[in-house]
C-alpha cells in the first residue's frame, strides 16, 4: 500500500505539471486537453470503428463483398438487421483455442527467443537495440526479433502445409468471423489494462499523460512505454505481433481457400500475396529503424493502439485477399505486370526515401536544428533536403501510397471494397502528415520554417 500511494503521488504531482513544461513537452506524444472536436472524434471512432469492421467482413460473408448490399437490403425491406446478425458465426471455442496459440506462439518467439537472425545475416540490425530518446528522456531499450519470428512462424506453417497436416491451410479464413470477435476480446482487455497500469503502477510515471477525460485518454492511451517485466514493451509487441506477422498467414489462408473453391490460384490472389509480403517483411527487416517512427516515438498505448493492432490492422488491412476469395480475378498479363511494377516502384521510392534519412555519412544537403525535451535538456537534430527528401517532405509517404494503390488495382474495378484500404491509408498518411508537422513546428520552430521554404510540398510536387 505505501509503495501504491508512492505512485498515486508521484501521477499527481505529474498531473500538475507546470505550463511551462506542458508547452515543452507538448511537441511529444498526443494532446495534454481536449477540444470538442478531438472527443468528438475519439467518440465517433469507439462507437463506429468495431462496427465498421464487422460491416466490412460481413458483407463479405453474406453479400460477396458488394458494400451497399446490406444497406440496400435494409432500406428496400428485404431484410432486418436480426436477419443479418442471426447470420453471422458467433465465437467458438475453436476460434479461441486458435487466437490463444496464435497469440501464445507469438509472445514466446518475442520474448523467449533472443533474435540470432543479426549473427549471420549481412546488414540485418537486430538483437538488442535502443529507441528514441522519450519525453523524460529516457532511452528504452528493445528486443528486436521480429524478422526471426516471422521466419519461424512461416516455416511452422509451410511445415504442415505439406507434411506434418496438422490443420488445414485455410484454417484463418474457415474461422475467421469467429476470430473476430477473439481479437476484439484481446483488443479491448489489452487497451483496459494499459488504462488501469497507468494509474496504479505505471512503468515510468514521468511519461504519462493524463488529459482528466477518460474517452480520450482511453482511447489514445495514457502511458508512453507500457511494459510488464524488462523486455515485454505493449507498443511493439502489438504493433508487429500478432498483427503483421499474422498479416501474410492471413493471405496465404485465402490463396489456399481460392485454390480449394475454384481449383487454382488467380494472377491478382498471387500479386497481393507478393506485394503486401514485400511490405510486412520490409518492416521486420527494418525493425530497429522503426524504434525511430512516430508509432513508437510519439504515440502513447491506447485503445487506439492496442485494439487497432489487434483487429482494424489483420482485418481490413487484408480486404484485397478476402475479396479474392469471394470474386476471384484473372488479370491480363499486361496489366498484372504494369500493377506489379507499380508496386514495386512504390516500395523502392518507400524504402530508398527512408534509407536516404539513415546515410548521414555522405554528407547529404540538411538544416541543422535544435529542440528541448521534457527534462529541460538541448538536443540537435537535423532535417534532410536532399535526395527524395528534397522533392517532398513526406516523400516515403508517397511510395508508401502507390503500394497500396497496387494491391487495390489488382482486385479490379467491380466493387468499392478492396479500395478502402487506399482511402483509408490516404486519409491516414495526410493526417500523419499535419501531425507530424505540427509536432516539427513545435519542436523546431524557425528551424522549420526554413526547412518548409527549402521543401515547399508535402506529398506530391507541385500539386500537396
Amino acid at each position: 500500500m505505501g509503495e501504491r500511494r508512492k505512485q498515486n503521488a508521484s501521477r499527481g504531482e505529474h498531473k500538475k505539471i507546470s505550463d511551462g513544461a506542458k508547452e515543452q513537452a507538448g511537441q511529444w506524444g498526443r494532446a495534454w486537453e481536449v477540444d470538442w472536436f478531438s472527443l468528438g472524434g475519439v467518440i465517433f471512432l469507439l462507437m463506429f470503428a468495431p462496427f465498421i469492421v464487422y460491416y466490412f467482413v460481413m458483407s463479405c460473408d453474406q453479400y460477396q463483398c458488394a458494400l451497399t448490399g446490406p444497406v440496400l437490403d435494409l432500406y428496400t425491406g428485404k431484410t432486418q438487421l436480426s436477419d443479418i446478425w442471426s447470420k453471422t458465426p458467433l465465437i467458438t471455442w475453436k476460434a479461441v483455442y486458435i487466437y490463444a496459440a496464435w497469440v501464445s506462439l507469438q509472445v514466446f518467439l518475442y520474448l523467449l527467443l533472443p533474435d540470432i537472425c543479426h549473427k549471420f545475416i549481412p546488414g540485418y540490425v537486430g538483437g538488442v537495440q535502443e529507441g528514441a530518446r522519450t519525453p523524460a528522456g529516457i532511452l528504452n531499450k528493445y528486443q528486436i526479433n521480429g524478422l526471426q519470428a516471422w521466419i519461424i512462424t512461416h516455416i511452422l506453417w509451410f511445415a504442415n502445409a505439406y507434411y506434418f497436416h496438422w490443420f488445414s491451410p485455410t484454417i484463418i479464413i474457415d474461422n475467421w468471423i469467429p476470430l473476430l470477435w477473439c481479437t476484439n476480446l484481446l483488443g479491448y482487455s489489452v487497451s483496459t489494462f494499459a488504462m488501469i497500469k497507468a494509474y496504479w503502477f505505471p512503468t515510468n510515471v514521468k511519461d504519462c499523460k493524463f488529459t482528466g477525460n477518460f474517452l480520450y485518454d482511453y482511447m489514445m492511451g495514457i502511458e508512453f512505454n507500457p511494459r510488464i517485466g524488462k523486455w515485454f514493451d505493449f507498443k511493439l509487441f502489438f504493433n508487429g505481433r500478432p498483427g503483421i506477422v499474422g498479416w501474410t498467414l492471413i493471405n496465404l489462408s485465402y490463396a489456399a481457400k481460392q485454390q480449394e473453391l475454384y481449383g487454382q490460384i488467380t494472377n491478382s490472389m498471387i500479386l497481393v500475396n507478393i506485394l503486401q509480403a514485400i511490405y510486412v517483411v520490409d518492416f521486420f527487416w527494418n525493425e530497429a529503424w522503426y524504434l525511430k517512427t512516430i508509432d513508437i516515438c510519439h504515440d502513447h498505448f491506447g485503445w487506439y493502439l492496442g485494439w487497432g493492432d489487434c483487429v482494424w490492422l489483420p482485418f481490413l488491412y487484408t480486404l484485397q485477399g478476402l475479396y479474392l476469395v469471394y470474386n476471384p480475378v484473372q488479370l491480363p498479363t499486361t496489366t498484372a505486370v504494369g500493377v506489379l511494377l507499380l508496386g514495386l516502384i512504390g516500395y523502392y521510392i518507400f524504402r530508398m526515401t527512408n534509407h536516404q534519412k539513415d546515410l548521414f555519412s555522405k554528407k547529404p544537403k540538411y538544416i541543422e536544428c535544435s529542440y528541448t525535451s521534457a527534462d529541460g535538456k538541448r538536443h540537435y537534430s537535423k532535417l534532410m533536403t536532399s535526395g527524395f527528401w528534397g522533392v517532398a517532405r513526406h516523400f516515403n509517404y508517397t511510395g508508401d501510397l502507390m503500394g497500396s494503390l497496387s494491391y487495390c488495382l489488382a482486385c479490379g474495378f467491380d466493387h468499392l471494397l478492396p479500395y478502402f484500404y487506399l482511402i483509408y491509408m490516404t486519409i491516414l498518411l495526410v493526417h500523419r502528415c499535419i501531425r507530424d508537422e505540427h509536432r516539427c513546428s513545435s519542436k523546431y520552430g524557425k528551424d522549420w520554417k526554413l526547412y518548409i521554404d527549402a521543401v515547399p510540398y508535402r506529398l506530391l510536387p507541385g500539386v500537396f
